[in-house]
């Protein structure tokens, strides 16, 4: 993925050609519908995650944890130290080692990963979504669905944990085809929490000395 894309949600970024029932997966539809009305009823929302990279054939495995603010199309993203803004045209992207900011149109045809309401909302227009099981986690009774990406995309499946009382999505998984799976683990879920239209604008003036890589 190209950032350290949510959210996913956000986060949690993200997400052939599989063979699936061409059946409509109703009870998938009428809980992802349940969720989607959930997080749409929310003026805003911050997320505290985990995120990890696994690729068993490359033998790789990272662990990041990180928060992600959205209200609407706008989100802020932190993830160690590196800083991902966007008021829903432009994206500023933070690289503190090099004190450099890149700036970029919104890429509309990116991911949802990284919005989970924006993911909900679309799913029916790109997914065919299939119920996998109801299960008890933790003590938390949950259920486990599949997403499918209707046209090509980079990865061929987002799997949704969804905390069934809760109406919440309590993690994400996104399997690549080049065999990397992408994991968001929601940590904690504040809806409504308050936040400015300003905060989703990047504020050179909070970081002397850096540079402008204007690449729109």
């Amino acid at each position: 993925m190209k950032r350290v894309s949510f959210i996913a949600l956000l986060l949690m970024v993200i997400f052939f050609k599989q063979s699936i029932s061409q059946v409509v997966d109703t009870k998938a539809n009428a809980i992802l519908d349940k969720v989607s009305a959930k997080m749409k009823s929310y003026t805003s929302m911050k997320i505290e995650f985990t995120y990890t990279l696994d690729n068993k054939a490359e033998k790789i495995h990272q662990s990041k944890t990180g928060v992600v603010t959205i209200k609407g199309d706008k989100y802020t993203l932190n993830v160690q130290k590196q800083r991902i803004i966007s008021d829903g045209k432009t994206v500023w992207t933070y690289i503190p080692d090099a004190n450099e900011v890149q700036i970029n149109n919104v890429n509309t045809k990116d991911d949802e990963a990284l919005n989970p309401a924006k993911l909900l909302s679309t799913y029916n227009k790109n997914y065919r979504a299939k119920l996998i099981k109801e299960a008890m986690m933790d003590g938390v009774s949950t259920q486990i669905i599949d997403l499918v990406p209707i046209k090509g995309k980079a990865f061929f499946k987002v799997r949704l944990l969804i905390d069934k009382i809760k109406l919440q999505v309590i993690s994400t998984e996104i399997y690549n085809k080049n065999g990397s799976i992408y994991a968001y683990k929601v940590n904690k879920f504040t809806p409504n929490t308050k936040v400015a239209d300003s905060d989703f604008v990047f504020k050179a003036a909070e970081f002397p000395g850096v540079e402008l890589n204007d690449m729109r």
